[in-house]
């Protein structure tokens, strides 16, 4: 179980959506696109509830570990849409010419 923040809410999901999430929205800013995802979770004060997030560029999302004994939310209906949607997601690279100086200081970057 992990403690989910989100702007200045904060939830209890399991570890996997809690994961998955953050890739998603990793995923989602590096491509310039955002998306909404519901995701059963447990409130502050201990209810049930069903959250929408926001992903994308700009997205307050953090997790966090804990040591509740609270039994996790069943997220399998999210897991499976936010795999399903990772896989629709084509990366996209953005093409620019470099001045020579700059392509110097970019491959040396990369090699490190």
């Amino acid at each position: 179980m992990k403690h989910l923040t989100y702007a200045d809410k904060n939830l209890l999901v399991g570890d996997e959506v809690a994961d998955l999430l953050l890739q998603y929205a990793a995923r989602l800013a590096s491509s310039g696109v955002a998306d909404t995802v519901d995701v059963h979770a447990i409130s502050s004060d201990g209810d049930e509830v069903t959250a929408t997030f926001l992903l994308g560029e700009g997205a307050p999302l953090m997790t966090e570990t804990t040591h509740s004994t609270v039994p996790e939310p069943d997220n399998t209906g999210a897991v499976q849409q936010i795999t399903e949607r990772m896989g629709r997601l084509v990366p996209t690279a953005v093409e620019t010419e470099l001045d020579p100086e700059t392509a110097a200081l970019n491959d040396l970057y990369n090699e490190a």
